[in-house]
């Protein structure tokens, strides 16, 4: 899982030098709050306001719904915090929306997450090289609505299961996301309570990343959780499309969700670990029949074959990598000998791992340096990469679920000229 040890044996040494950096900033400030000398350089201009970046409009006919969910899992214990009776999630349910107006817009974060973001995951967890305070994460204007009524359509409506990567927020390909609920799927986004960097519940609370000791263990134990995690929401949109509301604060449901999911038509989808996620929830869970793995790891932390990669699967599976990744070689080269389905393997000319997330669409407009620009999201144009991953992955999807021709998943397009197949 080489992609995420860096991650994991970076947090405490770059934790320990914000610490030292506000502890200076502090120093400087206390010094500087008397009458400067005569002939003193006059004081620097007050900071630039925070930006509130936007993310790219959705492509598809429909409208974005999206309501958050808190769900409790009384069966198990919490496997991160010893005492913890119930195992509790927070998701969000996106969906393709009609009667929009009159709705309030769905934050991008809430605050108390948003404020974590911005002080430890941004440049701790994700390296992105944003200084905390340049951004304001919870003002980021997003296209979906809260508690609009569900579109009416013709049939049921296919759903995907999205889970981020090892240091990532749920929120972090909302881009994707709602690209992909305006094309008529309904797509759950799942934080792994004490996994993720931070999880902000209904009430105010704030849960963060436990702090790994061992790497390999902890990558093992995550993934084992997610898997379980994963199962549990399935479980939960069943009794949710039943008319039974499964949010544990009672958050009502918009109208017309209740009977509108098909899941006998269930797809995954991920980053980085939880591109992982994806092929191992697959494995053990008959009900998701597609998935995509955008640049995760099918090897375990010390290079060994995961057992995903060692027998495939008999499911379509298609793995989606950036530009240059040795990382994923030894796994996807197995599971693609190995797997007895559908599979295929695409690359993402001139990108880098962060450009299958937000951070594509958002780095853009934080004004960082262009060698910090192109080392977060590569040299590709980021229009570009925004919208042939989404054609791609809807392709992929509507192939699969939606029985439509899946004509880009052939070969090499003229139209994305970006996507390389790898044989």
């Amino acid at each position: 899982m080489t992609k995420d040890q860096p991650l994991i044996r970076r947090v405490p040494r770059r934790r320990a030098r914000r610490w030292a950096v506000v502890a200076c900033a502090a120093l400087v400030i206390g010094t500087t709050a008397a009458a400067p000398p005569a002939g003193a350089a006059p004081a620097p201009a007050p900071p630039a306001p925070p930006v509130a970046p936007s993310l790219p409009a959705p492509t598809g006919p429909y409208r974005v719904g999206e309501v958050p969910l808190h769900l409790v899992d009384r069966s198990r214990p919490d496997p991160w915090v010893t005492g913890k009776p119930s195992r509790e999630l927070m998701v969000s349910v996106y969906y393709p929306a009609t009667r929009t107006a009159g709705h309030p817009a769905a934050p991008y974060m809430l605050p108390g997450a948003a404020a974590h973001f911005d002080a430890v995951t941004a440049d701790g967890y994700l390296g992105l090289g944003v200084p905390p305070g340049r951004t304001d994460w919870a003002a980021t204007v997003t296209h979906a609505v809260q508690g609009a009524p569900v579109a009416a359509r013709r049939g049921r409506l296919p759903v995907l299961i999205y889970s981020p990567g090892l240091g990532e927020p749920r929120t972090w390909d909302t881009t994707l996301v709602e690209d992909l609920a305006s094309r008529g799927y309904v797509v759950v986004t799942v934080d792994n309570t004490y996994e993720s960097p931070e999880v902000q519940f209904p009430d105010g609370s704030l849960a963060t990343m436990v702090t790994p000791t061992d790497p390999g263990a902890f990558i093992d134990k995550a993934l084992a959780v997610r898997v379980a995690d994963t199962r549990f929401v399935l479980d939960q949109l069943g009794l949710l499309d039943a008319g039974h509301d499964p949010d544990a604060d009672g958050t009502p449901l918009p109208p017309g969700l209740a009977g509108a999911l098909d899941l006998s038509e269930v797809g995954m989808f991920g980053h980085s670990m939880g591109g992982t996620a994806a092929a191992l929830a697959m494995d053990a869970d008959p009900r998701i029949r597609a998935g995509i793995d955008m640049d995760g790891n099918l090897t375990e932390y010390d290079g060994t074959l995961m057992p995903v990669a060692e027998h495939g699967l008999k499911d379509p599976f298609l793995l989606l990598g950036k530009d240059g990744s040795t990382d994923t070689g030894p796994g996807w080269q197995a599971f693609r000998a190995h797997t007895p389905g559908w599979t295929r393997q695409l690359t993402l000319r001139g990108s880098e791992h962060a450009s299958f997330t937000d951070a594509e669409a958002l780095v853009p407009q934080l004004g960082l340096p262009a060698a910090t620009r192109t080392g977060d999201i590569g040299t590709i144009a980021p229009a570009t990469a925004v919208r042939t991953t989404e054609a791609y992955v809807s392709a992929y999807f509507g192939h699969w679920l939606l029985g439509r021709p899946g004509r880009l998943l052939t070969g090499p397009s003229g139209r994305y000229p970006a996507m390389e197949f790898v044989d």
